[in-house]
């Protein structure tokens, strides 16, 4: 799992049916300081998450398994919110 900031949010007014009722974000990776890291990208949102949260995203096929359908068609997926991150 990785890090990164919620920067915006994909409408689709058609896409696959095992993405109904799934929204799709725009997510900036981050490192540990919250500088950015990589280019952005789409991921499917399982947690409500809103833009300028930082989130937990996963990659690959275990991106779609925190979706309502894990066979879905989505190769980053929101699991979790960040309330405080500490580093040492």
């Amino acid at each position: 799992m990785q890090v990164a900031k919620v920067i915006g949010t994909v409408v689709a007014t058609e896409k696959d049916r095992l993405l109904e009722g799934v929204r799709l974000m725009v997510i900036q990776p981050v490192d540990s300081r919250g500088e950015c890291t990589g280019s952005p990208l789409v991921a499917g949102d399982a947690v409500g998450s809103g833009i300028g949260e930082t989130v937990i995203y996963a990659k690959s096929k275990e991106g779609a398994f925190g979706l309502p359908n894990p066979q879905a068609c989505c190769d980053a997926g929101i699991t979790a919110i960040v309330d405080d991150m500490y580093t040492g």
